[in-house]
Parts: C-alpha cells; structure tokens; sequence
C-alpha cells in the first residue's frame, strides 16, 4: 500500500518507520527534505520516501495527518485537491488550556478535519496513547494485544484502516461513526492527565475483552 504522512514527528516519525518495515511503500510530505525533523525520519529508517506535499499525497492510497492539530487547517489546504476522495487517517488531537478539549466539545476534531477537506474519507484512529506506544505496542507479559479504537463515517474507509492497526501490533476495536471522535479525543485527555499531569507509566494502554 502507498501511504504518504502529512506530520512525521513524535507520532508520525514511528507510525511511518513501521509501516514501511511491513513492506507498505511510505512516502513523508516533505517540502523540506533538509529540515531537522526529516534527517530525523531518515535517521531513524532510511528506505522512508521524501517527496514535496503535493506529489506524496497524490500518489498515495492512504494519508496520515500528524500534525499538531493546530497545523491542520495550513497541511490539508495544502493538499485540498490531492486528497480528495483519499483514507485520510486523523492521528491529531484538538487540546485547549489546561488539558482541555481544544474546541470546547462543541464538535470534534475529526468534525473540523472533515470541514477543511470534506470529500476525504476520514477515520479517527492513534489518538487516544501517547506517541510511546506507536514506538512499541507490544505487551508480550499478557496475552491480549492493546487495543486501538478508531471510528469514521465509511465502512471501507476504516476497513482499511484496521487492517492497518493490525498490522502494526493492535487489536482494531470500530466505536462507531464520526460522532464518536469526541469521545476518542476525551479519552486522549484522559490518558494525558493520567500519564503527563499524574505520573503514570506512558506505557498504559488498554485492552477489549469478550466473554
């Protein structure tokens, strides 16, 4: 599959060096290839493409938007054309002062991506752990895997997205449609004030069971 990544930081930055080591062809939207962030990309896995934002959105079957939520709106005007009718995966949280939700809980951030861009298929997915867990999401002392909850308005789109999450070491769990982004985006307060604020281990993740 060829994936292009609009944000390759703290979260993108491992996302992509994994995907890329499960044979997907991963392509960094990157205006700058000389910028700090993308020799750090290319440190840490050097088969990552690096392509200018217009070209690696186009040729790409899936995009993960990674960008600080702030940034959002500037990345996906950028590339309005070229991901139209693309899997647009919405890794980015909307987080206002004092740990709160960034837009008020008046819509979710999914919601406003989908306003920026509307005729993407947008699926809300590694969002809801802090980027240690994109590093390694293996827990092998249990024997579950940890979940990844994600949600979308199209049944293909998250198929194919979940299959993804699979892939890098997950257990998919679809919540629902689009309106179930700003419970998602709740539970990456939760996890922040739990783990950034409190001191709990950034390695907390959780699992589904089914009897």
């Amino acid at each position: 599959m060829k994936i292009a990544f609009l944000g390759y930081g703290q979260v993108g930055a491992p996302l992509a060096d994994h995907l890329q080591q499960l044979g997907h062809e991963v392509t960094l939207a990157a205006n700058d290839p000389q910028s700090a962030r993308a020799r750090r990309a290319l440190e840490r896995n050097s088969q990552l493409k690096l392509a200018p934002a217009k070209d690696a959105v186009r040729n790409a079957d899936v995009v993960f938007l990674a960008t600080p939520f702030e940034a959002n709106e500037a990345a996906l005007e950028t590339v309005a054309e070229e991901v139209r009718g693309k899997i647009l995966v919405d890794c980015t949280n909307p987080v206002g002062p004092k740990l709160s939700h960034g837009l008020n809980s008046l819509q979710s951030g999914l919601e406003k991506v989908q306003q920026i861009v509307p005729d993407t298929l947008v699926v809300k997915a590694f969002t809801i752990y802090g980027f240690e867990n994109f590093e390694n999401s293996a827990f092998p002392d249990y024997n579950v895997k940890p979940v990844m909850m994600y949600c979308g308005a199209n049944t293909r789109a998250k198929e194919t997205v979940a299959q993804l999450i699979a892939q890098l070491g997950w257990e998919p769990l679809d919540v629902g449609g689009a309106e179930q982004a700003l419970h998602l985006e709740h539970m990456t307060l939760l996890w922040v004030r739990m783990v950034r604020v409190n001191g709990q281990s950034p390695h907390r993740v959780w699992a589904t069971l089914t009897r």
